[in-house]
């Protein structure tokens, strides 16, 4: 975080009134948020946007009348921005939905990438605020639909867990997927960037980890290895459900991490079974199968007593600590009815007008050419949000409607059939 100069801005006054769907000097706009107004600016190049926040902290400032305007002296502050910003594009419309976080709907965007969400007051930012000392605001992208959760699942070497991840990979090739790790190790022969693992700087890496955007890592042999939010996203926008095989101690920064999951640990019946396992495994050495034994038993009183998990299974006969673990996940005979995100991204209209009705979103378009209402309009629910930086904001529902009817009541809003 930095001050930038004192600015003058002419007629702000006027300009930070009703909080939202304001725009002044080209693509900027303003939200009040307590005694604080965050400006969402352009910067332009070829008529092109890369977007900029600023706070002017209004108890700080002061206004200097000079004739019919106004202008105000204000010391600029230059907040630390987290998560993954938008895209460059033609121009932004801005509404305040909580005192939280204020929604940013971008035009000449691609459908899948017009509706972000800054967060300016919700618990990830107060948290980044006490951890940095400094102002921190956070963006995250609003999905269509919802997505089902992650599942994590840990457990001792040799308890079993790869071939049960396997068995439901196995039978459900289509619903589930894994999430592509981050490591600052260089490539061996035959590993592809983006497949194998995501290849990162080391630096690039620590600021990323600094800047939330990892559930979990470790240093292994002097290597920083991880999993990104991102990363899990991804496989949530894929339509498929993420599943994380981590350690206990993984488990643990996930689970206190701001990812919605479900954490199921894997424990042997006993350590003796675990032992005669990894023996009959024949893949280590009797002094590596007693270090395994020694960690295994720190992770069964931790997976146990610690409060991380949701769920344990106990795999003494696998197939039954199998279909243990299909019911836990709703795969016990039936079809998961849990919504999945929409592949259909919001065709949005280049000119359009905003308006906030409680917990939705009328957009009203001009039909192009005429600059006169189109027949039809553009509903976002928020209703039923979930989520949020550094992850994705799920759960928009959107749906055309006929505007004529539209009041200053739900009531007014028509769904077309």
């Amino acid at each position: 975080m930095g001050e930038a100069p004192v600015i003058y801005v002419e007629n702000l006054k006027d300009r930070f009134s009703d909080g939202f769907n304001l725009r002044f000097k080209g693509f900027e706009t303003s939200i009040d948020v307590g005694d604080k107004t965050f400006v969402i600016g352009s910067n332009n190049n070829d008529s092109i946007s890369s977007i900029e926040v600023q706070i002017y902290d209004k108890s700080k400032g002061k206004w200097l009348v000079f004739g019919s305007g106004f202008l105000v002296t204000v010391t600029t502050v230059i907040p630390t921005v987290l998560g993954t910003e938008p895209k460059r594009y033609e121009g932004h419309s801005a509404i305040l939905l909580n005192e939280d976080r204020i929604m940013v709907i971008t035009w000449g965007s691609t459908p899948d990438d017009c509706i972000w969400f800054l967060e300016v007051d919700t618990e990830y930012v107060k948290q980044q605020k006490k951890a940095s000392g400094t102002e921190v605001v956070a963006w995250s992208k609003g999905v269509r639909g919802d997505a089902e959760k992650p599942v994590v699942i840990s457990g001792p070497s040799g308890v079993g867990k790869g071939t049960l991840i396997n068995m439901l990979m196995k039978e459900f090739p289509t619903m589930f997927g894994f999430s592509v790790s981050h490591t600052t190790r260089a490539p061996r022969s035959m590993e592809k960037n983006g497949v194998h693992y995501h290849f990162t700087e080391r630096s690039i890496m620590e600021k990323d980890i600094k800047d939330g955007k990892f559930l979990e890592f470790a240093s292994v042999h002097g290597n920083l290895y991880g999993t990104s939010t991102e990363a899990v996203e991804a496989v949530a926008d894929s339509g498929k459900r993420c599943i994380l095989d981590i350690d206990v101690q993984g488990a643990k920064s996930v689970r206190a991490s701001s990812l919605d999951a479900v954490f199921i640990f894997i424990s042997p019946p006993s350590v003796a079974k675990l032992e005669e396992r990894l023996h009959l495994r024949g893949t280590e050495t009797q002094e590596q199968i007693q270090k395994r034994l020694r960690n295994a038993k720190a992770e069964i009183e931790q997976g146990k007593s610690s409060g991380i998990f949701d769920h344990i299974l106990c795999n003494d006969h696998l197939e039954k600590c199998y279909d243990d673990l299909k019911k836990l996940l709703g795969l016990d005979g039936t079809t998961s009815t849990n919504p999945k995100p929409s592949s259909k991204g919001i065709n949005l209209p280049s000119k359009h007008a905003a308006s906030k009705i409680n917990n939705k979103i009328l957009i009203k378009s001009e039909t192009p050419g005429s600059g006169n209402p189109s027949k039809n309009s553009i509903v976002l629910d928020v209703s039923l949000l979930k989520g949020g930086a550094p992850s994705r904001t799920r759960g928009l529902n959107v749906y055309a409607v006929d505007p004529n009817p539209f009041s200053d009541s739900l009531n007014g809003i028509h769904k077309l059939s």
